[in-house]
């Protein structure tokens, strides 16, 4: 078994790292860039006017607390503070020394469920993403009557890819497991893939965070989609890690 990553940045390292201790191959191809985002500029004088930050991932969380420092601004510590899922939730709360609150399932639906999100009539609530996405808290929360402002702090930016060159090599490799963290970066995946290529990468077994992304696969046309529930690397190395039964059906 060998798995390709398409995690961006130093998140696609670690997870390629921590499996390779594991005794698992992987390959690391990241599909996006991630740049600091053009709404950062004036966030020191804004974020102490809100009741409720929310962070949509860890990207989200690091280019705000890097910004913050670099202006020698400390997070707020009287706002309620929410992560998508449970590292984002790690990440923020070990910059901002608060309580962060999480859903147990790592997406928007389960995030608006939570107590903390049920009375928002006229709080200010500042979502932090990156350049698009998460509408529906957006939306949810402004019908909530709360007032609701994005802030764009990082940007990710689609990476080209030699598909031509690459799936020959993921092929000699052996890759039978692929890891997709982002609907966008499954979208930006088969966008640069012919349909011969497509059609092989449908039958590699696809490893995804959440419900919305594995039906988007599906859709698609891949034969074997895993919903993990978490983008964490920790629960993905989990679910790939080799059970003592794999090892044993080996010898």
């Amino acid at each position: 078994m060998a798995v390709l990553v398409t995690r961006p940045g130093q998140q696609g390292l670690e997870l390629c790292q921590q499996l390779s201790e594991a005794g698992v191959a992987s390959y690391h191809q990241p599909l996006i860039d991630i740049t600091p985002g053009e709404q950062l500029s004036g966030l020191e004088t804004a974020i102490d006017d809100f009741d409720i930050i929310i962070a949509v991932s860890q990207h989200a969380v690091t280019a705000t607390d890097q910004y913050l420092t670099q202006q020698a601004h400390l997070w707020p510590t009287s706002a309620t503070y929410l992560g998508v899922g449970q590292k984002t939730a790690h990440v923020l709360s070990k910059v901002t020394q608060q309580k962060v609150h999480y859903p147990e399932r790592s997406d928007s639906e389960h995030l608006l469920s939570l107590d903390a999100l049920s009375e928002v009539s006229g709080k200010r609530v500042l979502i932090l993403r990156g350049n698009g996405g998460r509408e529906l808290i957006f939306d949810t929360l402004s019908a909530r009557k709360a007032k609701v402002e994005y802030r764009e702090v990082y940007k990710r930016q689609n990476l080209a890819l030699r598909s031509d060159l690459l799936i020959p090599i993921w092929q000699d490799k052996q890759i039978t497991q692929l890891i997709v963290t982002s609907s966008g970066q499954l979208e930006h995946l088969l966008s640069q893939l012919t349909p011969a290529q497509q059609n092989w990468l449908f039958t590699l077994h696809l490893w995804v965070p959440s419900e919305r992304i594995a039906q988007q696969a599906r859709e698609a046309g891949f034969k074997v989609v895993t919903n993990t529930f978490s983008a964490s690397n920790s629960v993905l190395l989990a679910a790939l890690r080799p059970t003592q039964q794999d090892i044993s059906n080996d010898k």
